[in-house]
């Protein structure tokens, strides 16, 4: 199949459309440091039933979002600093944002085993290898010292 000069023509007539920008608040950057104006619970959506944690935060750049908190318990209140990342939970309308575990004032998920890195939690098997090496090399230490 050939173009002819007509189709040709009528490509560079054609705009291209306009990307809206999910993230708006955000201003093009990953995440943004906010403060928690209000911290409180949501209900889902009609198929899903839950509370879910969320919060209303002040952006750095004056704008106001509304972030999900992922996980099980927080120890956010209000006037806590938090950074605000994309993403938004489903079943809850004008919610748009999450905020990022272990970061600033909103602590890890207490006892979390899998998919760790989502909700900030340390590998604590490898800190506690790790911690255990360092012991055996400070004692070695020692007793060379005292020779």
């Amino acid at each position: 199949m050939s173009i002819n000069l007509r189709q040709v023509a009528l490509k560079k007539r054609r705009v291209r459309r306009y990307q809206h920008d999910k993230k708006k608040a955000l201003k093009k950057c990953p995440q943004k440091r906010g403060t928690c104006i209000k911290v409180y619970t949501l209900t889902p959506k009609k198929p899903c039933s839950a509370r879910r944690a969320v919060c209303r935060v002040k952006l750095s750049n004056k704008n106001f979002v509304f972030c999900h908190i992922p996980g099980e318990g927080h120890n956010l209140k209000k006037f806590s600093a938090v950074l605000v990342r994309g993403g938004r939970p489903n079943d809850l309308p004008a919610v748009r944002y999450r905020v990022v575990r272990h970061v600033l004032d909103l602590a890890d998920v207490y006892l979390r085993k899998s998919a760790r890195s989502k909700y900030g939690v340390r590998n604590t098997e490898r800190l506690l290898r790790l911690r255990n090496v360092l012991a055996q090399k400070n004692k070695e230490f020692q007793k060379n010292k005292i020779k």
